[in-house]
């Protein structure tokens, strides 16, 4: 704990340290809760600067989204303010948020107490997240600063669409010759066009990129202890990006009734109760910036998340299993049958998700 005692210390933080201990169960980042004997609490957290190569560009994005959040919330006369964003401390001998031992990158924000993250999916929580993540767009639509893009091409499905390409000319593996493989295939390049149609809106100049969040989950939002929410949290990935992402990516996971590594694949279905609540939130809040055409496109959204991580478990699957994590040889394999299991639900249910956001559009 020495070492961290130190890294802290470069941080201009109030009061004199007391304890730090381990905090939460984050996957990229190791975090700390430091508690001092006069002063806040603070959390410490170490930076991936594998999966964030740019923490310069990283930092100075969050910097930008944290300080426009706050600029608006004081200006609304908000109470608390500190609960309801995010609050990075600088060095002692300079205006950067983070800090380089020589390994690792780390940064210091103040510790928000009493606050609470829920894991639970369900029509209510999925409600709150929607609201909370088009309100966080809604404040970030007039943002002047330029943010640059923490990990390039994150939700950019040409690419993800000519990886693919590649993957099948190269067919590193072998396996481009199994059956199942060149009927999944055939498959998506149906529906390859239809699927890529965000960044050709976007080259038309009808659908704009905005500051979006880009990992939508229910445990990315801090609830007080009566149940409100206070702010979203797990800012890394905050970047430009096509409204899509936040509504999309969301819905593939919280709407999708298993695990989108299940092999029962009759039992993917897509939830339209976590779609509605979703939709209903999103609306109410991102209403206020949306266009006809972002609008308009929302259920593409939903299709187009669980099409696009289906493509890149078979692209991985072709090229030998080289990216994704795998537990036995068919595993990304029963991923993609599952994730095109759930994009056919998706798209049987288009008709109800159009009528649907159109009711909310009047509303």
């Amino acid at each position: 704990m020495k070492h961290l005692n130190e890294l802290v210390q470069k941080f201009d933080l109030n009061g004199q340290i007391d304890s730090i201990a381990p905090l939460g169960n984050g996957l990229i980042n190791d975090t700390f809760k430091v508690t001092t004997t006069d002063g806040p609490s603070y959390v410490l957290q170490r930076i991936n600067h594998h999966i964030f190569r740019d923490v310069a560009l990283l930092q100075d994005n969050i910097v930008s989204v944290t300080s426009h959040i706050r600029g608006k919330l004081e200006a609304g006369g908000a109470s608390d303010i500190d609960r309801k964003v995010l609050t990075f401390i600088s060095l002692k001998d300079s205006n950067l948020t983070y800090y380089f031992d020589g390994e690792s990158y780390w940064r210091l924000s103040l510790f928000i107490e009493d606050a609470y993250t829920y894991e639970t999916v369900n029509p209510e929580y999925s409600y709150y997240a929607g609201r909370s993540f088009g309100h966080f767009e809604a404040m970030l639509a007039d943002i002047p600063d330029t943010l640059g893009e923490t990990i390039p091409d994150f939700h950019n499905m040409e690419l993800r669409a000519r990886q693919l390409d590649e993957a099948v000319a190269a067919d590193v593996a072998g396996r481009m010759a199994e059956e199942e493989v060149q009927e999944i295939l055939q498959e998506m390049l149906v529906h390859r066009d239809e699927m890529c149609k965000a960044e050709k809106m976007h080259r038309e100049g009808v659908l704009p990129k905005r500051i979006c969040h880009c990992d939508t989950k229910v445990n990315n939002m801090m609830f007080d202890a009566s149940g409100e929410v206070l702010c979203v949290i797990d800012l890394d990935t905050v970047m430009p990006s096509f409204v899509f992402s936040d509504f999309g990516d969301f819905l593939r996971t919280a709407a999708n009734k298993v695990a989108e590594d299940d092999p029962r694949i009759e039992m993917v279905e897509f939830d339209m109760e976590i779609f509605k609540a979703f939709a209903r939130g999103y609306v109410e809040s991102a209403s206020v910036f949306l266009t006809p055409v972002e609008m308009e496109n929302l259920p593409y959204a939903a299709a187009l998340f669980p099409y696009m991580q289906a493509v890149r478990f078979f692209a991985d699957y072709i090229n030998g299993d080289t990216y994704y994590k795998i537990k036995y040889p068919e595993h990304n394999l029963v991923r993609t049958r599952n994730q095109m299991a759930l994009f056919r639900s998706v798209m049987s249910h288009l008709p109800e998700m159009q009528e649907y956001i159109a009711t909310l559009r009047k509303g």
